[in-house]
């Protein structure tokens, strides 16, 4: 048992020999790294997402990446083994669910990036979902400096062995569970998910690695909606649009089994919001619990 409990999570306890083993096995998240590409069907998602913008304003749209945000969302609380991470040796489920993602203050190649961390409640409504995501990117682009930002101008301003040291430090107090739960917290790092979208580049199919610092266990890549030839429901080829999502995982939060399980249950949702969640402007209902009937997995006690 640790000597310290951490700020963002809780340890499990309820593991295999095996699984308490691999991360004295596999000590790093990319030496643990699994790699797995899902091709999306989706036209109902299209036709859901213009059917949701149907007479919003422009700040209030949403996009495929909005959905895939709040699906990954829904996921992570239906399926909590998949919201896990190693520190130290030992394995803790986080408590909530936390996502980052990527912008770009502005469309050309020299702007920089912003980096933003959301925390996902149980049963946000998609609308309520959208207007965070929205409202958050607005701020990230704006002239204010977001707290990271200072942070790491801060850092940047120390000579290279210092900094390095610094790192080490962190590293090492977050390994027995004693780095300060007000870094953690804003830090984009410690997430349940890093979603990145490559959306607006043409040809883009990339997967991403897993972050050694930090302790995020998943990482997802949506790609760009492009024409495919598929099997059609009736067997025969058909061209379709699909989006293809490349993740990352650390295998040793779980068996492969539970995560791509899992990935399959939010390929579903993706396909069909209508069935699983609803009609867009909706309240979340007991969407979760079908989805996972339809998964063949249990859905979670609540």
């Amino acid at each position: 048992m640790p000597l310290f409990r951490r700020s963002d999570g809780d340890l499990v306890t309820d593991i295999s020999d095996v699984r308490r083993m691999m991360p004295y096995v596999m000590r790093g998240r990319n030496e643990s790294i699994v790699f797995h590409a899902m091709e999306l069907k989706i036209a109902k998602a299209l036709a859901w997402i213009r059917e949701y913008n149907r007479n919003r304003p422009r700040r209030q749209y949403a996009s495929l990446f909005h959905l895939g945000i709040y699906v990954c969302a829904k996921l992570l609380h239906e399926r909590p083994g998949i919201n896990r991470f190693v520190s130290g040796g030992r394995m803790y489920k986080r408590r909530g669910v936390w996502i980052s993602f990527v912008a770009k203050k502005r469309l050309i190649d020299d702007s920089p990036l912003v980096t933003i961390k959301l925390q996902f409640p149980a049963n946000e409504p998609f609308s309520d979902c959208v207007t965070r995501m929205n409202e958050s990117v607005l701020e990230g682009r704006g002239d204010n400096e977001m707290p990271i930002d200072s942070e790491l101008r801060f850092l940047l301003k120390l000579p290279g062995p210092i900094l390095r040291a610094v790192f080490a430090v962190g590293r090492f107090l977050d390994r027995v569970n004693l780095f300060p739960a007000s870094m953690i917290e804003p830090d984009p790092m410690f997430a349940s998910l890093f979603a990145a979208n490559l959306g607006l580049l043409s040809g883009s199919n990339a997967s991403h690695h897993l972050y050694e610092y930090g302790n995020a266990s998943l990482f997802a890549v949506m790609g760009n909606v492009r024409k495919a030839v598929i099997a059609g429901t009736d067997g025969r080829p058909e061209v379709a649009d699909v989006l293809t999502v490349n993740w990352s995982f650390d295998e040793r939060i779980n068996d492969g089994f539970y995560v791509l399980k899992s990935l399959e249950m939010g390929q579903s949702l993706f396909e069909d919001p209508e069935r699983w969640i609803g009609p867009p402007d909706a309240p979340l209902g007991t969407s979760n619990r079908a989805a996972a009937a339809a998964s063949g997995a249990a859905p979670v006690a609540r």
